[in-house]
């Protein structure tokens, strides 16, 4: 890590503002510079604006330049966005795309190694201390949770359980063998776990974890509220996107709990009007925009998160916040830590030609775990693909479950139950709480 002062933070987390923006405006013309002269989509879409990474000369010249939107990473997949050789990748990551194409983004040694420091910031932020065992139970593997706070974890100086996801009883079992003081989880399986502790009539307040580092999809104050309660742990918020780096983009400070601390070392933030694209002040609400000021092998330019929120004033930390992220500007749902598009089940839908293409998806909360239902028509003459209606639904949810990554429950209604387009077609109702 950096320079540590006294209280344990780095310098730059407790430097001037003019001292970070003279750091961001030196650190954005060279990732500019580099994306221009590395990527061809980058320096295509800067000439067509009429702009050159030369011509910056304030952080608000940023505003100039054009956006990075989801499509575009699966329009040149799987490496067309990359700036630096193939032999010079270290690792590639990929999560699930709108079109069955998933996104992918590569690291140099020096991209995992920022993001290794930026996730063990992340950590004593939250609490986690050098010497601390930290149970991982992100998914290990293409997802970036796992590896992420794996990494990041070790760069600490914490020892990693590394137990990935699923297997509830043996990870309450080795959180009691372990005594682990951190746990990394999502929120709503963490409270799969709190239900495991009591149904073995265990105390979970009482175990040896203290801090909960909690992402990869939304939650609200009350499971907050019921995770620490029935924990006995102080249960802080951790964000990021695979394409910007993975978890760890911003983190809460345990002291204050007041939103997200975002590392705006690495990381230069826009808040937008979503239907004009002009920058908003801060303090207003908008989508979030992140310009990656750091990375090597995939630069993100003006990448729009599509997460609406708005940046607030220093607290805990003398970087910016982001405010709770209170949904999206697109049809985007997050499932269980899994990105899921309406259109992904429209492809499938298409490709398996058993029902009719009209669907609606319902999304409920079960306890403190998200479901989704899928309701689908069937043909009045029957599946063109010859099957039964309980063999067309078996291959309905095992082809979601395989490309999209999550298990669904299919449900057949009449034909002319679900609404046909007229316009945009209402695809999704969404009956989890929120705030």
């Amino acid at each position: 890590m950096g320079s540590v002062n006294r209280s344990g933070l780095e310098a730059i987390e407790t430097a001037s503002r003019d001292e970070i923006t003279a750091l961001q405006l030196e650190r954005l013309k060279w990732s500019l510079g580099h994306a221009y002269r590395n990527v061809e989509h980058y320096r295509k879409i800067f000439d067509a604006a009429g702009v050159h990474p030369g011509d910056v000369e304030s952080l608000s010249d940023l505003a100039k330049f054009p956006f990075l939107v989801k499509s575009d990473l699966r329009d040149h997949y799987p490496f067309g966005l990359f700036a630096v050789p193939r032999d010079q990748i270290a690792r590639i990551h990929a999560s699930s795309g709108t079109t069955g194409k998933p996104t992918v983004v590569g690291y140099t040694q020096r991209d995992i190694e920022t993001w290794a420091h930026l996730v063990a910031r992340s950590i004593y932020a939250s609490g986690g201390r050098a010497g601390d065992i930290v149970h991982v139970a992100y998914g290990y593997g293409l997802f970036t949770g796992g590896l992420g706070a794996h990494y990041g974890a070790e760069r600490l100086g914490c020892a990693v359980v590394p137990m990935s996801g699923g297997q509830t009883e043996k990870q309450v079992q080795l959180i009691i063998d372990f005594k682990p003081r951190v746990i990394m989880v999502t929120p709503s399986y963490m409270l799969t776990i709190a239900e495991e502790f009591e149904r073995r009539g265990l105390d979970a307040a009482g175990c040896s974890l203290e801090v909960g580092i909690f992402g990869a999809e939304p939650w609200t104050g009350a499971m907050r509220d019921a995770i620490e309660a029935r924990m006995g742990i102080d249960a802080v918020d951790i964000y990021g996107l695979s394409e910007v780096m993975g978890p760890g983009v911003a983190n809460e400070c345990v002291e204050t709990k007041d939103g997200l601390c975002l590392w705006e070392d690495h990381f230069y933030p826009e808040i937008i009007d979503p239907d004009t694209g002009e920058v908003l002040p801060d303090g207003e609400e908008g989508e979030l925009v992140i310009t990656s000021l750091t990375k090597e092998a995939f630069p993100v330019i003006r990448y729009r998160t599509r997460d609406r929120t708005r940046l607030l004033p220093p607290s805990a930390r003398s970087f910016r916040r982001l405010g709770r992220i209170n949904g999206r500007t697109d049809d985007m749902l997050i499932i269980r830590g899994v990105n899921v598009f309406p259109s992904q089940i429209e492809e499938i839908l298409l490709n398996q030609r058993a029902f009719l293409p009209n669907f609606l998806l319902e999304v409920d909360r079960a306890g403190h775990l998200d479901t989704m239902t899928v309701k689908v028509e069937w043909p009045p003459a029957g599946a063109l693909s010859g099957v039964s209606v309980e063999t067309a639904k078996a291959e309905l949810a095992h082809h979601v479950k395989s490309s999209v990554g999550i298990s669904v429950r299919v449900e057949v209604v009449e034909v002319g139950t679900l609404e046909r387009s007229v316009g945009k077609a209402k695809r999704v109702v969404d009956r989890r709480p929120k705030g």
